[in-house]
């Protein structure tokens, strides 16, 4: 009952100051904490996100802490601004799944991959290289890669490649030093999540997730 008092108390204060959008994960982070994690954290990140939270995120079991949450917060803020100067990267501040922040990085098919192929091309590799510094300056961030395709050709062709690129990705930031084991996640997408209000090409497209693992967590509750 006492949680659910506060979620309210922070929905009421979220209303009163406008949207989320003006508001960095820093700041984001300290609400989500404070509001006991995951309920709270799916509508600030519906909210900032624009609807484009994910299932991710390290299965902690326990609500985090508001100030553990300001410690991500600030990381990922810092991780997001470096991976806006990679060339061809769009990037979304989202929610994850313990309502903590994380950041998506889109790349899509003219910077990664031509038509059905799930070669990288020499602007993705100087792309990736770049982004891979910011993974190595982040261990304890834990990785997602998802390939998808367009929708022309078979499912079962698309499945093939979307799982391709994803690894093709994954393949090429171990090369850059980025650790396996941060990867948590590298699947093809296919189609299943076609946006139809985006070119083919547009949707023929690698994301990134980076949020937080559960080492990251326990060190911010730690305070480091």
């Amino acid at each position: 009952m006492k949680k659910s008092k506060i979620t309210s108390l922070l929905l009421c204060g979220l209303l009163t100051f406008g949207s989320c959008n003006n508001m960095n994960n820093t700041a984001k982070g300290g609400l989500i904490g404070a509001g006991g994690g995951a309920a709270l954290g799916a509508i600030i990140g519906g909210i900032a996100g624009h609807g484009k939270g994910a299932a991710i995120g390290a299965a902690i079991g326990t609500a985090v802490g508001a100030g553990a949450g300001v410690i991500i917060g600030k990381k990922m803020d810092k991780a997001a601004e470096a991976a806006k100067q990679v060339e061809g990267a769009q990037v979304d501040q989202i929610t994850d799944a313990n309502g903590l922040q994380a950041v998506k990085v889109t790349f899509d098919s003219g910077i990664l991959f031509g038509f059905n192929s799930s070669q990288l091309s020499t602007s993705a590799k100087n792309s990736l290289t770049d982004f891979a510094q910011i993974l190595n300056n982040n261990p304890t961030m834990d990785i997602a890669v998802y390939g998808h395709t367009d929708k022309v050709g078979t499912l079962a062709a698309n499945e093939k490649v979307s799982l391709a690129r994803a690894k093709a990705v994954e393949n090429y930031l171990e090369q850059k030093g980025v650790s396996s084991g941060q990867f948590k996640a590298v699947e093809g997408k296919a189609y299943y999540e076609y946006d139809d209000s985006k070119s083919a090409a547009e949707n023929r497209r690698v994301e990134i997730y980076m949020y937080a693992s559960e080492q990251m967590i326990k060190d911010a509750e730690a305070g480091k």
